[in-house]
């Protein structure tokens, strides 16, 4: 299992190439919400999104052969951006086997950065087909979140956040495949603080594989939510169900009302999967009301509606 001194070594690794992000404070979103909010914002990494950081973390491990040859994943964007981001650096081509209904917005990001892309059908089944098919064909794979280094690497932010306000109750992030929440959990149990994931009640598989002691399949795509519409992973989901505190469940038109009242109370367009972190503050007063609470904007790549 990765521990804390693995997201710690991931932090140094990366830091000379991530964004140490800014931690933002708004009184009006305070106010909205009925507790102190320290928003960390990973809208602001390289390539818009907390993804850089695990996959820089994982292409800084390979040898120079591995980086040679290339390494593949699939995304829904956002990984697959950080990635190609991470290999333009590093002198890695990255391939990207992606939705052909994925965000406009994230697949012109995903080009931005050099990624080759491979359209898919939409869903894990045609994910898990096109991983085994990559891995069939000698592929180094670099998965989205289900692996050491990637878990690693996004828990830096966390780790960023509680650096510098130590006295925060809690952290909470979206779950998706649990990258971010798993190596937060880390963090937030070295801290002794408390750890909560949020995801869509349409795409709930997180909170019924806790209830149920082991990983359940990603519900239908059907979430605004379009970062999150993952299952699980062996890796993410050994820590979560140790070491977070819940997993609380929002509505799409709450994750869409937390969007317009982050823009209104501090300017920021985020993705309706960040802005589950905000719903969930205000649909949960009885958890959070009046507590330092620190939460991370895990993205904004997204277009204004």
């Amino acid at each position: 299992m990765v521990d804390f001194k693995q997201v710690s070594a991931a932090a140094d690794r990366i830091a000379a190439r991530a964004v140490r992000t800014p931690v933002k404070q708004s009184q009006a979103l305070d106010t909205a919400l009925g507790c102190h909010v320290y928003l960390k914002c990973e809208n602001e990494q390289k390539s818009g999104a907390f993804k850089f950081r695990g996959a820089c973390n994982a292409l800084l491990q390979l040898s120079p052969e591995q980086r040679a040859q290339g390494v593949v994943t699939v995304s829904s964007g956002n990984h697959g951006a950080a990635l190609a981001a991470a290999g333009q650096l590093l002198g890695v081509h990255v391939t990207v086997g992606v939705a052909k209904n994925a965000s406009p917005v994230k697949r012109t990001n995903m080009l931005r950065y050099g990624a080759e892309i491979i359209a898919i059908e939409p869903g894990m089944k045609a994910r898990e087909a096109f991983i085994a098919e990559q891995l069939a064909q000698g592929a180094i794979v670099i998965p989205p979140y289900d692996h050491p280094d990637i878990i690693a690497g996004q828990g830096s932010a966390a780790l960023e956040l509680m650096e510098a306000y130590p006295h925060l109750w809690g952290i909470v992030t979206p779950l998706g495949g649990g990258g971010l929440l798993s190596g937060s959990c880390l963090v937030a149990e070295h801290y002794d603080a408390s750890c909560y994931g949020v995801e869509p009640e349409l795409a709930s598989d997180g909170k019924q594989s806790l209830e149920a002691g082991e990983i359940q399949p990603a519900m239908p795509p059907q979430s605004s939510c379009d970062g999150l519409l993952t299952s699980l992973g062996k890796h993410t989901f050994a820590i979560i169900k140790e070491k977070v505190s819940d997993i609380l469940l929002v509505s799409d038109a709450e994750a869409q009302a937390a969007q317009e009242l982050v823009e209104a109370t501090t300017g920021m367009w985020i993705e309706p999967s960040s802005a589950t972190v905000i719903a969930a503050l205000k649909r949960y007063p009885e958890i959070f009301k009046e507590k330092q609470v620190g939460v991370i904007i895990s993205g904004g790549n997204c277009a204004k509606s």
